[in-house]
């Protein structure tokens, strides 16, 4: 896509971090905005200070884990703009620790917004991308989704899983011979609030028996949030980079290389069917 102005972009987990940014850069190329998130006053807010710099935006309450939310959305952004021709399935949680203590519910929940949401925008959206033969599609993968760290498995799983999706569509989409771009964006730290995720975590979802964290691990959890915070790539950057990636119709976009060679040492194991080596954590504070 190369002239954007006059189309629609659709951003899911667009009120916060790098989905707000990404709507940021597109209204500045005078694309229309669907804003769609699960936190409302979040959301408000965002397409409210959209419409004050002249966007023509509209906010959508939708949850990417129930597959109804996201055929609403579909419905209500098509009376508002018509169906989007850049389609951003931007939306994650993090969740952690190790796997014979993380629970079936931080699985349901991390599965159910990182890979359904991305499984569920695609089954609704991409029909009409297709039909028309113009678009692009942005998956929000991770650098997560090439590599094993320690203590990541739901979210490494679900980012492992988005990745091959979004490889799996670019190979169709040129089979087909469709006009329809895909960009898998692999980003590593960002300075965004997914830590902090849990605040929409649903009751259903919710281990209301599991204990409270004790004062160390807040204290852990705080320091690492402090830490994203100044030294992540800022989200206007990276929606910089994506910009120039739908123009390009760029697949891979990585927005640093500072996991190139953990990624690199999993694929010589890979290669030499050597057992996996780590050498360094995935956050280095």
């Amino acid at each position: 896509m190369k002239d954007l102005k006059g189309s629609v972009a659709l951003v899911t987990g667009g009120a916060s971090g790098m989905g707000r940014a990404f709507a940021d850069r597109f209204a500045a190329e005078g694309m229309n905005i669907v804003v769609a998130d699960v936190e409302q006053v979040a959301l408000d807010r965002a397409v409210d200070e959209l419409r004050s710099d002249g966007a023509d935006a509209v906010g959508i309450h939708c949850d990417v884990s129930d597959h109804d939310s996201v055929m609403k959305l579909r419905d209500q952004a098509s009376d508002h703009f018509g169906q989007p021709q850049l389609l951003c399935l931007n939306a994650g949680v993090a969740g952690g620790g190790a796997i014979n203590e993380v629970t079936m519910m931080d699985w349901k929940w991390v599965l159910g917004v990182n890979l359904w949401g991305v499984i569920h925008g695609l089954d609704v959206f991409l029909p009409h991308l297709i039909d028309s033969d113009r678009g692009h599609v942005v998956i929000t993968a991770s650098v997560a989704g090439h590599t094993s760290y320690p203590n990541l498995a739901p979210y490494s799983a679900s980012k492992h899983a988005v990745t091959t999706i979004a490889e799996t569509l670019h190979h169709e989409l040129r089979s087909l011979g469709s006009s329809v771009g895909v960009t898998c964006l692999c980003p590593g730290i960002v300075a965004t609030n997914i830590l902090t995720s849990s605040r929409n975590r649903p009751e259903a979802v919710s281990d209301i028996l599991v204990e409270p964290p004790s004062d160390d691990e807040v204290a852990q959890r705080e320091a690492l949030i402090q830490w994203m915070a100044a030294t992540g790539k800022s989200p206007a950057e990276v929606a910089d980079l994506v910009l120039t990636a739908v123009r390009d119709q760029t697949f891979w976009l990585f927005t640093d290389d500072d996991y190139s060679e953990a990624i690199a040492e999993r694929h010589r194991s890979i290669r030499e069917r050597s057992n996996p080596l780590l050498d360094e954590p995935i956050f280095d504070i």
